[in-house]
């Protein structure tokens, strides 16, 4: 199941693609890493198609990733008088702290951290932004806004703050019981929703205890002003710019998606792009040359993945959706312009001996025209930090961890395979070899470039390289 292109797919699972053979349909056309939206579906409908992923993944021994997205905290209006109001541009509203409302002029907010933290001056933004409205005066129940923009507003509709940093954890008690339900299943990856502050992964961290790789959704513009920390923080980031997007100025959401791959890819931390990537193939079985454009761009950028959401879990057509994305990333690795692009973005290397070990062995597979790097690795830290070098060959990841094995489905340019550990030298060439046959990663007579640390077993020692020939 060796895929023809180093970046990897992500697609969500939901009521168009839940089924056994669809799932093995969408893995076989192209999905490295399963998306289980824990805003939708009980968790029953969950626990099945965790079971239906690791069925195939057991039929065809190749590791794949599952990845719990959490909901998070939701921030809407209560019920709005007779279900509608429409407000004018340049009329005052009032906000109540309360979950409904008989006076049009009155909107209920039943979130006390908004009134807490809101100054004048400050936007609120319905409805995906389709209302806006501006702070001008409030109290400790209250908050007079101004129309900006006007248009319907109905029940429990969402609302941003994008100035407001809110006293509010990213992780409600719907998320403590979703997560522990997706632990116990054995998911690989957790995304949490609405990061604001480094301390909110580290509360995810505790809660997580290292038994899944812990992701930050960024769709805030708080987690922008931290974002050293939280990547830093974090295993991996997901760009969420469908709340980034109404938070911040559409305008700007480009160049903080290429600010963000490129911090990832410094610190050797995997990367999805996310959110209405093909979004037109919902309904149509081809996307827009926009679309088009935007996943190759992600690509260009060196992002680890790009994702599917309601296209793969919704629409009309989940498999021509991952079928056009794995074109996408392909046709764009393999254009003229794509090494040149993603040489010109190499960080520099950081003054560690492991870090300085594995730029070398990309330095090294490109400079003799290796079929690729083999990566012994106990927590896949080996692995990461070659792939943060893009090298022009594929990555093949060793390791004696299932755990660590899946979560590197969702690491450029990486091919994951379960072994036993090694103990020396001769062991360590004759698996390198054995796997690299059994896997079709090299012929005899092409050469490969070992990666490891000795002693060997033990995590982020990585110190060594070997030139073999098959």
């Amino acid at each position: 199941m060796r895929r023809n292109r180093r970046a990897k797919i992500v697609a969500t699972l939901g009521p168009a693609s839940s089924s056994e053979e669809m799932i093995r349909k969408l893995f076989e056309t192209g999905v490295d890493v399963f998306r289980l939206n824990f805003s939708h579906g009980s968790h029953e409908d969950h626990r099945a198609r965790h079971t239906a992923i690791r069925s195939l993944e057991r039929e065809f021994g190749y590791p794949i990733a599952i990845l719990q997205d959490l909901q998070g905290p939701k921030i809407r209006l209560g019920a709005v008088a007779g279900g509608r109001v429409v407000l004018e541009a340049g009329q005052t509203i009032r906000l109540q702290l309360d979950k409904t409302s008989n006076d049009p002029a009155v909107l209920p907010l039943p979130h006390k951290e908004i009134f807490d933290a809101a100054m004048p001056g400050n936007k609120l933004l319905v409805d995906d932004g389709k209302v806006r409205l501006v702070v001008e005066r409030l109290g400790s129940d209250f908050i007079d806004a101004r129309v900006v923009t006007g248009g319907p507003v109905t029940d429990r509709k969402g609302v941003n703050v994008p100035d407001t940093v809110l006293d509010l954890s990213p992780i409600t008690e719907k998320d403590k019981a979703d997560l522990a339900f997706g632990l116990e299943l054995g998911v690989d990856w957790v995304a949490f929703s609405f990061v604001q502050r480094p301390s909110d992964i580290m509360d995810a961290h505790q809660l997580v205890g290292g038994r899944a790789g812990v992701m930050a959704k960024i769709e805030k513009p708080a987690a922008l002003s931290s974002i050293n920390d939280i990547v830093s923080l974090s295993d991996a980031i997901m760009v969420a710019r469908g709340d980034l997007g109404v938070e911040i100025p559409p305008e700007d959401v480009p160049g903080a998606q290429k600010d963000l791959v490129k911090l990832c890819r410094l610190a050797g931390k995997p990367v999805i792009i996310a959110t209405q990537m093909l979004e037109s193939m919902i309904s149509a079985p081809t996307p827009t040359r926009a679309e088009a454009s935007d996943v190759a761009t992600a690509i260009y950028d060196g992002a680890d993945a790009v994702m599917l959401s309601a296209e793969s879990a919704s629409g009309q057509y989940p498999l021509a959706a991952v079928e056009t994305m794995d074109h996408i990333i392909a046709r764009t690795e393999k254009h003229g312009s794509y090494p040149p692009i993603i040489e010109a973005l190499k960080p520099a290397i950081e003054s560690l001996p492991q870090h300085a070990i594995s730029a070398a062995a990309a330095e090294v597979a490109n400079a003799i025209g290796a079929a690729g790097i083999v990566a012994f690795t106990s927590s896949g830290t080996t692995a990461y930090r070659i792939a943060r070098q893009r090298p022009f060959m594929p990555i093949l990841s060793i390791t004696p961890s299932e755990a660590t094995a899946r979560r590197l489905a969702l690491l450029w340019g990486s091919y994951s395979v379960r072994s036993d550990d090694v103990s020396n030298y001769g062991e360590m060439v004759a698996q390198a070899v054995d796997q690299a046959k059994a896997v079709d990663f090299a012929k005899p007579g092409e050469t490969i470039v070992v990666v490891a640390g000795v002693p060997f077993g033990k995590a982020g020692s990585t110190n060594n390289i070997r030139v073999v020939t098959v």
